[in-house]
């Protein structure tokens, strides 16, 4: 996604990590993609990834993704909430583990709705934002970095939870439905059914 919206050149190839060939192996042993390999040096974390290929893919030649304003860590603890919710099986704890969960979608939505400081420079009055993404009308770092997590959330949370992230959300709706109009965004997510055999083996339904 990243390299995509930075307009740089690159070839696609799916592996099957249950059955890697030993030099991609042998490349990173232990960890899981994406990782890098630049000049024989491998980086592992997703953050420095982020940040190389920002430093490497910078102006004139490419765009800028980075943030302007405290983008980056909204709705960061979307995801942990969503692991523990999907992973009970226990139907007792399922209400408060859904609750936890869904505030953290709240959480988001209030960002996402909250004027950021160029749209209160262009209106002082403005009491609602009608921005696109998480820092203004253009994708940065911060959203190639939730939107593919919101993906997963939104197809394992309705597969194994019959849930579906409320319309009454409105700033997370419109996100969400402003992303999906990318071609960055929507031909980078795995298909549903890639996404649901990997959480096959790790979300539980609720014991009857």
């Amino acid at each position: 996604m990243i390299l995509w919206l930075k307009g740089a050149n690159f070839t696609l190839t799916t592996v099957d990590m249950k059955r890697a060939p030993d030099v991609l192996k042998a490349l990173a042993p232990g960890s899981q993609p994406p990782f890098l390999l630049y000049n024989d040096e491998v980086r592992t974390d997703t953050n420095k990834i982020e940040e190389f290929l920002e430093e490497k893919l910078a102006p004139p030649q490419y765009p800028k993704l980075c943030c302007r304003y405290k983008s980056n860590g909204a709705g960061e603890d979307i995801f942990r909430n969503f692991s523990g919710y999907i992973k009970n099986p226990i139907p007792g704890l399922n209400d408060r583990l859904e609750k936890k969960f869904l505030s953290t979608l709240v959480k988001l939505n209030m960002y996402l709705e909250t004027p950021v400081p160029h749209e209160l420079d262009q209106n002082p009055n403005a009491t609602e934002s009608s921005r696109l993404y998480l820092d203004g009308d253009t994708l940065t770092l911060a959203d190639c970095n939730l939107l593919p997590k919101l993906n997963i959330v939104k197809v394992v949370c309705n597969q194994y939870r019959d849930f579906v992230i409320p319309k009454e959300l409105k700033g997370l709706k419109r996100y969400l439905d402003n992303a999906y109009k990318q071609d960055e965004f929507r031909y980078t997510c795995p298909n549903d059914s890639e996404i649901l055999n990997a959480y096959q083996s790790v979300a539980k339904y609720l014991n009857k």
